[in-house]
């Protein structure tokens, strides 16, 4: 592979220092002159009518300067682009426990809140329904009147002969797994800053997507798109939630009615009650196996759990279906999901994007099959993996593929096969387990117009370049990742490279951060723009030198004669020349990316991502067999990445995506009672793991498989890395105690349970 000098190499993140010093600004840090607090009332019932509310008191007391309802706002319904059933504000009915009622803007957060406990809410209860299972029953009550039967979407997609093909398996396998609703645990709760005064919006907002909120929020205010801008500051993680909220538009809605800034920022509860969780799924899987392991066939139904309004639940349900079937070479596949609404929080995006779930149960599907037919799991994985050149039953075009040098490299680093088969003694026993992962970098039909990136290229007359794109930086390193493309496509030096934030006034329109497609869908908009630049930087040297431009390189900030290195002029020079010849305007290249990809058609075939990542996880872990605790002892992630580009960060999104794989598996779960209220609100009682809960022994591998698609060759990591951790786990956990859990999480009272029931299958005996 080609050696560059920036690419490749560890580089400290753009915004380490701001960070570390605190002088990183984020949405919550925003303050200007007059600003107001607001507060958000929130239903305490999952599903009432609303019959009156009485804000008297809340506007009479001092301080308070606005008090919105429903009844404030353009009334109408909209959505984010799938399924129109958001109001701003509840209507005529609260559909879950956390709906938004009313909010108030006052002086301070303490007015805001006080006045808030002074709205008077005339609520007639009504059944609610909190069971996504439960709510496709014909006997269940409606949570919306336009989805008979709850059935917010439904989705179905079958690829050659299923039923020949179970008649012609060696093996059938069958299992039903569950996934729970988890929360994103960002460190920096939802959270805005609006500024709506003379018929203009301001709005800094903590968010993935800054063009679609704009995009979303002018549909929903009823007003021109260009009436809105929307600019991201530093963003505290996201992890999916933060997409369209409703803290954005009830912070607008009081601004515009106040005619003053306003600022509301949730409290931990609040993000638990009414932020955008994974969506739980029930997984149904069948597999038909020859014996050798390869697939034959496989049959999926899974009923996934939407909440009270869609937020992202079809296209994440649609994930789950179909998007696994790129991992392994399986023609023959049939597959159903049912997406129910429910009164609960509406759920929405998390890392993995429902391929983590359905990771989850086919991975362990598969790990359980390997060990009835007694075969090596990581062997069955390599007589199905897919290879460089395949094309999916989906149609999806896999250019490469290092999914099987990641198998190998894995178990090799991990010793597993002698670990796999070492005795299990002891009260504490050992096991360790294996789980493979595919995922895109892009996501054609997520956004139906378009797919791809624009970048903006600015030079000024030191020479110095300023980089504008529409993606968003949400703490995973990408803006140091934009430099280091931008600066080795160029040729400059990394430290002449400034990132801009995301301001939609002055940005092209960006996606933003989701389906792993930072790198690969930014990268590639950047690298046309500076070529573009690189070209402008040449012709206007060549000019100067007299010498062709093809007879010119930039190395390092300097334009010499490729043989006559020593003379040599600064890219500096030449933009000032550049600048000065042309009344002042300084260099500026605009660049675009779009992929030869499509929108799958009525049978949903269609390769939808450019490239696709890769990977395979191995954990080790200890089982307590007299507490039923789990811990993962050491970890092995071997990542196809297509092309290192920074190999500082790039370890630590693996490390971050295993460690939230890990709290998944083993802990995390937000626990409903039967009238619809999250009992777990806070971190307290919902446990996500800290570093004493992680592996000590972390290794990670990167398979360079250079796909000519990605830039420099790059691939996507951020889902990948997550993806397979819970499988991993899962089927470890079997390999040392012989009890295989198909309920996340992987509690101590599931294991004890399990390990009770084989010592009573084994013995026929009791346990006292």
């Amino acid at each position: 592979m080609t050696e560059y000098k920036i690419i490749g190499k560890p580089v400290i993140p753009t915004e380490a220092y701001l960070k570390a010093t605190g002088q990183a600004q984020f949405t919550c840090d925003i303050k200007l002159p007059g600003m107001l607090w607001g507060k958000v009332l929130r239903s305490p019932l999952a599903h009432a009518k609303i019959h009156c509310i009485d804000t008297s008191k809340a506007m009479k007391m001092p301080g308070v300067k606005a008090v919105v309802t429903f009844k404030d706002t353009p009334g109408h319904h909209f959505g984010t682009g799938i399924i129109d059933d958001w109001t701003i504000f509840a209507r005529d009915k609260v559909r879950f426990a956390g709906d938004e009622v009313a909010a108030v803007a006052a002086v301070d957060e303490d007015t805001a809140a006080e006045a808030i406990s002074l709205i008077r809410v005339d609520y007639e209860e009504l059944p609610a329904v909190i069971d996504m299972e439960q709510a496709l029953l014909p006997e269940a009550p409606l949570v919306h009147q336009h989805a008979p039967g709850n059935l917010a979407n439904r989705f179905f997609v079958e690829r050659g002969n299923i039923e020949q093909a179970f008649k012609e398996a060696d093996f059938l396998v069958e299992d039903t797994f569950t996934t729970t609703q988890v929360y994103q645990a960002y460190l920096e709760p939802m959270n805005a800053v609006a500024d709506a005064q003379n018929g203009k919006i301001t709005l800094w907002a903590s968010t993935q997507v800054p063009s679609k909120l704009r995009l979303t929020y002018a549909r929903a205010l009823n007003i021109p798109m260009q009436n809105i801008r929307v600019i991201k500051p530093f963003v505290g993680g996201g992890f999916g939630a933060k997409f369209e909220n409703m803290v954005d538009l009830a912070a607008i809605v009081l601004s515009q009615k106040s005619n003053r800034p306003v600022k509301i920022v949730n409290t931990r509860e609040e993000d638990f009650i009414a932020g955008n969780p994974r969506v739980p799924m029930k997984i149904w899987v069948k597999l038909g196996l020859k014996k050798d392991g390869s697939i034959l066939a496989k049959e999926v139904r899974i009923i996934a759990g939407n909440g009270a309004r869609t937020v992202y639940g079809p296209p994440i349900m649609a994930t789950a279906c179909y998007r696994i079937d790129s991992l392994y070479r399986i023609h023959n596949l049939r597959t159903e999901g049912l997406l129910a609404y429910t009164n609960t929080v509406p759920t929405g995006c998390f890392r993995g994007f429902g391929n983590a779930q359905m990771t989850f149960a086919l991975e362990s599907l598969l790990d359980r099959a390997a060990c009835e037919m007694g075969l090596d799991p990581a062997e069955v994985r390599l007589v199905n993996v897919v290879q460089s050149g395949d094309v999916s039953a989906h149609g999806w075009q896999i250019s490469r593929s290092g999914l099987k040098d990641c198998i190998i490299k894995a178990i090799a680093a991990s010793g597993w096969s002698a670990k796999r088969l070492s005795p299990k003694e002891g009260i504490i026993k050992k096991g360790i387990g294996l789980a493979c992962c595919n995922h895109v970098s892009g996501n054609r039909p997520f956004f139906r117009p378009f797919d791809g990136s624009a970048a903006i290229i600015r030079i000024g007359e030191d020479g110095k370049v300023f980089l504008i794109h529409g993606e968003a930086d949400i703490g995973q390193g990408q803006d140091t990742v934009f430099a280091q493309i931008a600066a080795e496509t160029l040729g400059v030096p990394l430290q002449d490279i400034t990132v801009a934030e995301v301001d939609t006034q002055i940005s092209p329109f960006g996606l933003g951060s989701f389906a792993t497609r930072g790198t690969v869908m930014g990268g590639n908009g950047i690298i046309v723009a500076c070529r573009q630049a690189r070209q402008m930087i040449l012709d206007t040297a060549a000019a100067m030198l007299t010498e062709p431009a093809d007879n010119l390189d930039i190395n390092e900030g300097k334009i010499s004669i490729k043989d006559q290195p020593k003379q040599q002029i600064t890219v500096a020079e030449v933009t000032r020349h550049y600048m000065f010849s042309h009344g002042g305007a300084p260099m500026v290249a605009v660049g675009y990316y779009v992929p030869d990809t499509v929108l799958p058609d009525d049978k949903r075939y269609g390769n939808i991502s450019p490239v696709y990542p890769f990977g395979c996880q191995i954990a080790e872990v200890e089982v307590n067999t007299v507490t039923g605790q789990v811990r993962v002892t050491g970890f092995w992630a071997a990542h196809d990445v297509g092309r290192v580009i920074n190999s500082l960060t790039l370890p630590g999104q693996v490390h971050g995506g295993a460690a939230t794989g890990i709290g998944w598996a083993l802990s995390e779960n937000m626990i409903y009672d039967n009238k619809g209220h999250i009992q777990n609100p806070g971190f307290l009682d919902y446990r996500i793991p800290g570093s004493l809960d992680l592996p000590a022994r972390f290794h990670t591998i990167f398979i360079e498989s250079d796909d000519p698609k990605g830039p420099y060759g790059a691939k996507g990591i951020g889902e990948p890395a997550l993806n397979p951790t819970a499988a991993a786990v899962a089927n470890a956990v079997y390999n040392a105690v012989g009890v295989r859990i198909t309920k996340l999480p992987l509690t101590p009272e599931k294991i004890l349970a399990g390990l009770t029931k084989k010592y009573r299958q084994e013995t026929g005996g009791t346990i006292a």
